[in-house]
């Protein structure tokens, strides 16, 4: 049997290139003119059967030489040459001899020539392209003046790296090549010529890669391989036309931290096990009590797996507090309760009230008005409407900074009518609560410091790199007495330190990831006044937004008056129905729009922004900032990206 080596086409157009050992010789192209490759999106591929003579040999060989060759020629959507050798998938050791299998070569690689699924997307003759010229040394995506000499990872397992004996040169050589990795990508994330995302639908990207977990271990070639497929196809939240999210932006102080905090590789349950970042959650969630406004920072708080769960746990506080025998006896021992929450606010206090055995019927929706602010005399009706039925109200979520419209409730109101009926009042701030960083929007919060229980998220308006949530509580004390399970195998009372800062147990986690070194050192780096101004230049950016829109032939805004955050939300009506006569039919096709254009967005990559329909209104673009690198110029693009890819709808 032969060797085969093969060009394919994703359209399935293919050249095979037979190539005969019988004579002993293989034969090599002197140039890619001779291969018939017009256009990108392509894989390549090479099979050699086991009863060759030397089959591995001839195998290696011919695809170094191939890729060494093609690396050389003008073959239209290459993005950087490649390595002859690396990211070919070869052979594991033990293969078996029986088998004769094709392997792919290179289509998955990010440093690859071959931009696989590019041929089935839209191709803009405008659009800028990513450079065609790469660095050889480092895996650049831009010329640099690197000296590293590239390394060959083929021969290495992780059974060589540290802990093994002499494994120290190995580690360091490994570790190095994917911070290398990690360095091009951060630089190609800023860089506004590049992708916002390559995308691919699910079962492209599953036939793509073989991503099955195996037996046999792989060796740190493929892992490296892996590595940069990864990031190939993931999004560049960190890219400046990225606004599909509340958390976006990329900050190097906090990622650094997070590296940091990885290697440290620790556990936030106990002092003895995390000296340093139990102080240091414990001075940061004191520093952010004082500025909710609670006296001497007092109070306590815990951060947590995202809003979510902080919202949660508020729930699970107030509950406590009103009924603390329910941490023994169960929902069985206590009345029905209800939740109250705006018909804006977030799902998780529904999805809380489910997970605490409440039940999602006992949280009642109270009314927002046409900017999203929940409304105060709704509130106390429904409050009175649910005593009558017998419930006992325990609970109010007000909402500072709602995630669709970035509406701010009436918290002072709130707590009036919370206090009046002695029922918990928490703030749900993790998409606002940043805003008390800022002493030109903090007002927007007037109140917070009345409230029981505060969410607060660093990692959306902040940008400190996920996850970081926080849970505020004013009193203190009470996370300790309603969670504590005084496991004597973490919380020994006979210990030689302070026990208090021991705060495992106060959590409903018994393993806890740091969350708090990303926050504190950004913190450092920053000051207030540094979070301060990124805040405000996001707000400044929205602002602009909204104005440049709101009068522009084309858009219709959701609801009236300024953005009381950074979320914009605002229609695009293409020529085609911007004039139809028939409401219905406007609304109809309207609907549509909004997907359709972002469904060209992400194939193009250029930028990327969330819609949604919210009560009976269709279909609607919610515009959010929170990436401290967007830019006026990157507005007025996106408004041009809409406009453009939209006009034919």
């Amino acid at each position: 049997m032969g060797l085969l080596c093969s060009i394919k086409r994703l359209s399935d157009a293919r050249l095979d290139l037979q190539q005969s050992e019988r004579s002993g010789q293989i034969q090599h192209h002197s140039s890619c003119e001779q291969l018939p490759i017009v256009e990108c999106g392509w894989a390549l591929s090479v099979s050699v059967s086991p009863a060759a003579p030397n089959y591995r040999q001839q195998w290696q060989h011919t695809v170094s030489g191939l890729l060494a060759e093609i690396m050389r020629g003008p073959i239209p959507g290459v993005r950087a040459p490649i390595r002859p050798g690396l990211g070919a998938k070869r052979r594991p050791k033990n293969y078996p001899e029986e088998l004769d299998r094709n392997y792919v070569v290179c289509w998955f690689h990010s440093e690859a020539l071959l931009n696989v699924g590019e041929v089935e997307k839209p191709v803009d003759p405008a659009a800028k392209q990513p450079p065609e010229t790469a660095a050889e040394t480092c895996g650049c995506n831009k010329s640099c003046n690197c000296t590293k000499a590239p390394g060959s990872f083929s021969d290495l397992y992780s059974t060589d790296l540290l802990p093994a004996l002499d494994g120290d040169a190995k580690t360091m050589t490994f570790l190095q090549e994917v911070v290398d990795i990690l360095l091009a990508y951060i630089v190609e994330s800023f860089d506004r010529d590049t992708k916002v995302i390559d995308f691919h639908y699910p079962n492209e990207l599953l036939q793509m890669n073989n991503w099955e977990l195996q037996e046999e271990p792989a060796n740190l070639d493929d892992i490296l391989i892996s590595c940069r497929a990864t990031l190939k196809y993931a999004i560049k939240t960190a890219h400046p036309r990225y606004f599909n999210q509340l958390s976006t932006g990329l900050d190097m102080v906090g990622l650094a931290a997070d590296w940091l905090t990885s290697t440290a590789n620790t556990n936030m349950f106990t002092y003895e096990v995390a000296p340093v970042f139990v102080l240091l959650e414990y001075v940061s969630l004191k520093k952010m009590r004082e500025i909710i406004g609670w006296e001497d920072g007092r109070g306590d708080g815990i951060f947590s797996p995202g809003g979510a769960i902080s919202n949660m746990y508020a729930m699970l506080l107030a509950r406590f507090k009103m009924f603390p025998e329910v941490k023994e006896k169960g929902m069985s021992s206590v009345p029905r309760l209800a939740a109250f929450t705006s018909e804006h606010s977030h799902f998780s206090i529904k999805k809380g009230a489910a997970a605490l055995g409440i039940g999602t019927e006992s949280v009642i929706c109270i009314k927002a008005d046409q900017s999203g602010k929940m409304i105060p005399a709704d509130l106390e009706k429904k409050i009175l409407e649910a005593k009558q039925k017998g419930f006992v109200p325990f609970f109010v979520s007000a909402t500072a900074g709602t995630t669709v419209y970035g509406a701010f409730d009436p918290l002072i109101a709130i707590s009036d009518i919370c206090k009046k009926y002695n029922i918990w009042m928490h703030v749900d701030g993790a998409w606002g609560g940043s805003l008390l960083m800022s002493r030109r929007h903090r007002w927007k919060l007037d109140g917070v410091e009345r409230a029981n229980s505060v969410t607060w998220n660093p990692h959306k308006m902040m940008s400190v790199p996920l996850q970081c949530s926080a849970l505020l509580v004013r009193e203190e004390g009470l996370m300790q007495n309603c969670n504590q399970m005084h496991a004597c195998y973490l919380f020994q009372q006979d210990k030689h330190y302070d026990l208090s800062y021991d705060t495992g147990d106060k959590a409903l986690q018994c393993g806890r990831h740091v969350d708090i070194f990303k926050l504190w050192l950004m913190w450092r780096a920053k000051g207030t006044i540094g979070f301060e101004a990124q805040i405000d230049k996001c707000l400044e950016l929205s602002e602009y937004l909204y104005n440049k829109i709101k009068d522009r032939e084309g858009y219709e805004m959701v609801f009236d008056g300024k953005p009381q955050h950074t979320n914009v939300c605002f229609w695009y009506l293409p020529p085609g129905i911007r004039y139809m006569e028939d409401k219905e039919e406007r609304k109809k096709h309207l609907h549509k729009v909004a997907p359709v254009i972002k469904a060209r967005m992400m194939e193009y990559g250029t930028t990327m922004v969330s819609y949604q329909p919210q009560g009976d209104k269709v279909n609607f673009f919610r515009m959010v900032i929170s990436n401290p690198a967007a830019t006026f110029e990157d507005i007025d693009f996106l408004i041009e990206e809409i406009e453009r890819l939209g006009q034919d709808l």
